[in-house]
């Protein structure tokens, strides 16, 4: 079977990291390209890699099947539109967009066009979080809890503008919010209470009943405890922690996206899955800057 061609948009420390290794490394997929805001670093990073860059976005479009992103939210969000009128299957980063406005554009250019999508919901695509969601599933869940505290923010390649505008919720919030969404039920409402920059809490509750708290922090320093989400029922208890993410998780990712390509579609982590968690991200911030 052919591997299905990828453009990647961005050029940025994570898709050096992520984006381009894994997506020229198959065998489901073929990096056909690069285009970033910056012809310099795609062409640095193509070269890299083993492909091409372009200087105009449209050239991009004509040399790929999908598109995977790996730029700001906001950026995402107008780009992703153009990536959908194309035609394009898309691979898109978390959070959808900067804003709820911009989430609902994409999704609605997305469900027009009619294209595949599915994000990149890291956690998600874990062997240990497919073992912790069929743990918690057993278990009767009532309640959870979810952290992430980092200092991000403090400095180093992922103190970016969006996210020192923004900080936690809108970076490391969309993981947490996830996990606690696939383990106890959809998140029904939210409450918020902090600061973005600094700790926020959120206290969410769930369409099945059970009830959540989420706090993050990109502001943090000194010695951090790992990423965790543990879930709690009346046959016992679930718990995951980031150290137990490993590579394997963006294997799994890429492959995924290759089916989801050549389906048309139909993954639960599509465009449509990261509005839904935009609204409670939309909501949230309302509250803090209330």
């Amino acid at each position: 079977m052919e591997p299905v061609s990828v453009g990647l948009i961005g050029a940025g420390p994570w898709a050096g990291m992520i984006h381009a290794p894994k997506l020229a490394a198959g065998p489901d997929t073929r990096l056909a390209g690069i285009w970033a805001r910056r012809p310099e670093a795609a062409r640095e990073l193509a070269t890299r890699h083993g492909t091409r860059s372009f200087e105009l976005l449209d050239e991009l479009f004509d040399h790929c099947d999908a598109v995977a992103f790996c730029v700001p939210p906001g950026v995402q969000a107008e780009l992703g539109v153009l990536a959908a009128q194309a035609g394009k299957a898309l691979l898109l980063e978390k959070p959808l967009a900067d804003s709820l406005d911009g989430a609902r554009r994409l999704a609605d250019a997305v469900a027009e066009a009619g294209v595949a999508t599915q994000m990149v919901f890291s956690f998600r695509y874990a062997t240990a979080t497919t073992a912790f969601l069929e743990k918690a599933a057993g278990i009767e869940p009532f309640g959870g809890y979810a952290a992430n505290i980092g200092g991000a923010l403090h400095g180093g390649p992922f103190a970016t503008p969006w996210r020192l505008e923004r900080g936690a919720i809108l970076d490391v919030g969309p993981h947490m919010l996830d996990l606690l969404d696939a383990a106890l039920g959809p998140i029904a409402g939210v409450r918020a209470h902090g600061n973005s920059l600094g700790w926020v809490g959120l206290l969410l509750e769930h369409e099945t009943g059970a009830v959540s708290e989420a706090s993050l922090t990109m502001a943090a320093t000194g010695d951090l405890p790992d990423a965790r989400v543990e879930v709690f029922g009346r046959k016992g208890s679930a718990t995951l922690f980031g150290a137990m993410l490993g590579d394997d998780a963006f294997e799994r990712m890429v492959a995924q996206f290759a089916q989801t390509v050549r389906s048309g579609g139909g993954h639960p982590l599509d465009a449509a899955h990261g509005l839904r968690l935009q609204r409670i991200i939309a909501e949230a911030e309302r509250q803090l800057s209330a």
